[in-house]
């Protein structure tokens, strides 16, 4: 979207400052008043084209929830890493280790307050793509929870797939 001003602008501004804007064209050999094209796009109007592009609302279990749809290639945060219970020094371990390698590669949050289902709202709310689990099981078959924001839906995979599973999610390859 462009607005065009024409001269008027630059009118006003010159009338009252009592100083003359014009611009003198030596090929020409005039003066005139320049006329002011606005292009009506910048980082601020982009922005917030993409949050009220990606704002949605849907109802999980009952319960209104409120949510940011970026596409995962541009959400900021790509992958949230939830420890299930924060005082088991073995499910915590294992939770840094995948933080710390997906952190390699993409921008991941990791939260250990609360409720899981208050953590996955949050992640919601900040459009975090997907949110990787790390649990009781995880220490006996190497595998993890990955829950979907958009849909909801949790796979169980083993951790050997995570990276895969979520490149091609993410990044497409």
């Amino acid at each position: 979207n462009v607005t065009s001003w024409g001269n008027f602008d630059l009118t006003q501004h010159q009338e009252a400052s009592g100083k003359s804007l014009e611009y003198f064209d030596e090929a020409n050999k005039e003066k005139y008043l320049p006329h002011v094209i606005e292009p009506s796009c910048g980082v601020d109007r982009l922005f917030l084209a993409l949050l009220v592009s990606a704002y949605a609302e849907d109802e999980v279990g009952g319960e209104k929830r409120t949510f940011l749809r970026f596409s995962p290639a541009i959400a900021p945060i790509k992958v949230a890493v939830f420890p299930l219970v924060k005082n088991n020094e073995e499910v915590m371990a294992k939770a840094r280790e995948i933080f710390a390698k997906l952190q390699k590669r993409y921008n991941v949050a990791f939260d250990v307050a609360g409720a899981i289902g208050r953590r996955y709202r949050r992640m919601d709310e900040a459009g975090t793509p997907f949110c990787v689990t790390v649990d009781f099981d995880t220490l006996e078959d190497d595998s993890v929870t990955v829950r979907d924001r958009d849909t909801t839906e949790q796979v169980r995979m083993p951790i050997a797939d995570l990276y895969n599973h979520l490149g091609q999610a993410i990044d497409g390859f």
